[in-house]
């Protein structure tokens, strides 16, 4: 097979570990691998730089943003997600979700400019609004957010600044539902939610978002209405699929949900086009009891081993059994030596779950380089509790700083 691989960014993205360059502790670089040095020894492989905008089904043509198409054979998609704002896109300046690089850099360039900005202020009240930190959702992304905001806070930043104590910073975590990490066990949601109280993260559970302004954030809770002042607030609250979904569903009939996810065939394929297969965070599958598989990167893997392997069998004249999702487990870190896991039907917190996620995210990143790179700056970082990578970056001209308010 010749197989042509399209992309308008020229890397590959590990989003695991997102929240650690937008707080500081890795560079873009290290969780990033240019595509053509992943594909480069793949000699049936060839990269495109290229934005897909729409996709001709019936002429089995991909249609590019300048203008040109691409036929295909076969077509695989797995465009990915972005945040959802719930009907309020007019949030998103204020909150900035993580997806790409460009949102991890405007996180840090927001969280650490927080620091700096206080530190040029003279009274308290100022300083701790911007030294308030909001972040809205409580699922794995949220989580890590906080617990890693609330160990630079505490630790990286002391006897960083004069004029402020970044340990009296405020990080607020925003939860709709009853509990931190909603899907996991109530039990492991109970420890991680502990484990966050001991890095300074105060824990709102039952708590609507009903308003996002630049400098506030509205809340509502059982008890009532509250106005939270603060300078930075970030969103971890929900994802959409990209608009290729959409168009993919209008195009072929097949369902698209809410989130904008093309429901599936058991193979993966759209109805009626088996040479369609959609796949990872675009695509809403389904396990045997008719339950969304999980939005993780061990979904996205396994599908995309899946299809390879249903192509080539195709080519032989066999047949493939539908996917099955094999559910290995879930993990979520809340800082220095302590992570929350289910793996296997085990139940595992503390530092033997903190290693295990060391372990599996070292092991997924997709380039030997990386994972040299991200284990030997964890260790250094675990050695001296320092961040190397806390650049202000984007904002050289003092006219686009925070207003003093």
């Amino acid at each position: 097979v010749n197989v042509t691989l399209l992309d308008k960014r020229n890397f590959h993205l590990f989003q695991p570990l997102l929240y650690q360059v937008a707080t500081g502790g890795l560079s873009p670089a290290n969780i990033s691998s240019p595509l053509r040095a992943v594909l480069k020894r793949q000699a049936n492989a060839r990269v495109l730089l290229a934005d897909v905008v729409n996709v001709n089904v019936p002429g089995k043509k991909v249609l590019l943003r300048d203008g040109s198409g691409l036929p295909y054979d076969y077509l695989i998609v797995a465009t990915g997600a972005r945040h959802h704002y719930f009907g309020h896109p007019e949030w998103e300046p204020a909150a900035p979700g993580l997806k790409t690089i460009e949102d991890a850099t405007e996180i840090r360039r927001r969280i650490f400019l927080a620091f700096e900005t206080a530190e040029r202020l003279p009274d308290a009240p100022s300083q701790q609004k911007h030294m308030t930190f909001v972040i809205v959702g409580a699922g794995p992304t949220g989580v890590e957010l906080a617990g890693a905001i609330g160990e630079l806070a505490q630790q990286t930043l002391r006897h960083n600044f004069r004029n402020i104590n970044p340990a009296q910073a405020r990080i607020l975590l925003l939860e709709g539902t009853d509990r931190v990490l909603p899907p996991y066990p109530a039990d492991l949601s109970a420890k991680a939610e502990r484990a966050l109280q001991k890095r300074g993260v105060e824990v709102w559970t039952r708590a609507k978002v009903t308003k996002i302004e630049l400098h506030a954030v509205t809340v509502e809770r059982p008890n009532g209405v509250q106005v939270v002042p603060a300078a930075t607030v970030l969103w971890a609250a929900g994802v959409m699929a990209s608009p290729l979904g959409k168009i993919l569903g209008e195009a072929t009939g097949a369902e698209v949900d809410r989130a904008g996810r093309v429901a599936m065939q058991p193979d993966l394929t759209l109805p009626g086009h088996p040479e369609v297969f959609v796949i990872g965070d675009l695509a809403l599958a389904k396990d045997a009891a008719g339950k969304p598989l999980p939005g993780i990167a061990p979904t996205a893997i396994q599908q995309g081993k899946y299809v390879a392997e249903t192509i080539s069998k195709r080519l032989q004249g066999k047949t493939v059994k539908p996917f099955h999702y094999h559910d290995r487990g879930i993990m979520a870190t809340i800082g220095r030596n302590f992570a929350v896991a289910q793996v296997f039907g085990l139940q595992i917190s503390g530092w033997l779950a903190w290693m295990a996620w060391l372990v599996v995210h070292i092991f997924n990143l997709i380039a030997f380089e990386n994972r040299l790179l991200v284990l030997t700056q964890w260790w250094w970082n675990y050695l001296t509790r320092n961040r190397s990578a806390r650049l202000i970056t984007g904002v050289n001209d003092p006219e686009n700083w925070p207003q003093r308010r």
